[in-house]
């Protein structure tokens, strides 16, 4: 699928998991880290997703250890406009002046000269939405960004960051058990923006409906694999980006993509 001028597999990857508990502080085994991060490569998974929270700071700088330099094709998207004070608060801070710093650091950690896809992680109800988008906006005209994505937003937002720039994805949570941005996902539809859902499993609530578990048992795929393929067979804009720092975990939901699930077997999840 596309994002903007560049070519992705429908199915990416969410680094935020391989951090310490509560997405606070380095893993414990950071050579394990590392590992996923490679093996992810080595499953054909093309798109990375993370975020200068996620750490904070900690998830960028893995990625850098394990992969830089990087692949031919590999694209790394990332977020800002979140803080992290400590490990139970994700505060919004959509200030130009934050976003602007906030680039530079995570240029800075992902070692690399441009961004491919700069996400704002969440608006932030103190600071106009527009200055906010604005900020990528002049980030992308200095050369320090490819293209533009929004998170957490509403329809009504994404229209508004339509106008001052072009928007290629909108990451907003989305899984079998949470469809309250139907409106946002259709939308992107219609426009032709990719939607990356985040908590594709619900953090693995989803993973508990007896409809995923039957369907499960039918077609011997795992819960997660299913929910999956269901995200990827909803909506041919979506991108989902599970999130693991277990190796079999990792290898199970790359599987998820080359899983096709009957007309039948939708009508039941939808």
């Amino acid at each position: 699928m596309n994002l903007g001028d560049l070519t992705v597999h429908r199915l990416g990857f969410g680094a935020m998991r391989v951090c310490g508990p509560n997405v606070w502080g380095p893993p414990k085994d950071r050579a394990n880290a590392h590992r996923v991060f490679r093996r992810a490569i080595e499953l054909g998974i093309n798109f990375f997703d993370t975020a200068d929270s996620y750490g904070p700071h900690v998830d960028e700088e893995l990625i850098a250890e394990a992969l830089h330099p990087y692949p031919k094709g590999l694209v790394i998207a990332t977020k800002g406009g979140l803080l992290r004070p400590r490990p139970s608060a994700w505060d919004p801070d959509g200030r130009p002046a934050h976003l602007k710093q906030a680039i530079e650091g995570s240029l800075r950690r992902l070692k690399l000269e441009r961004i491919d896809l700069y996400q704002l992680h969440a608006p932030d109800p103190r600071v106009p939405f527009a200055d906010s988008v604005g900020a990528l906006a002049e980030a992308q005209r200095a050369g320090k960004i490819r293209h533009i994505g929004v998170s957490n937003v509403s329809v009504k937002q994404l229209e508004e960051a339509r106008r001052i720039c072009t928007i290629v994805s909108v990451q907003n949570q989305y899984n079998l058990g949470d469809r309250s941005s139907e409106d946002v996902l259709k939308a992107c539809e219609r426009l032709g923006i990719a939607f990356l859902p985040w908590y594709p499993l619900g953090a693995g609530a989803v993973l508990k409906s007896r409809t995923v578990r039957d369907i499960s048992k039918r077609v011997k795929a795992t819960a997660s694999q299913i929910a999956l393929a269901w995200l990827l067979a909803k909506s041919p804009v979506m991108l989902p980006i599970p999130g693991t720092a277990d190796l079999k975990h990792l290898e199970e939901n790359a599987d998820a993509a080359r899983l096709t699930l009957s007309p039948d077997d939708m009508k039941e999840l939808n």
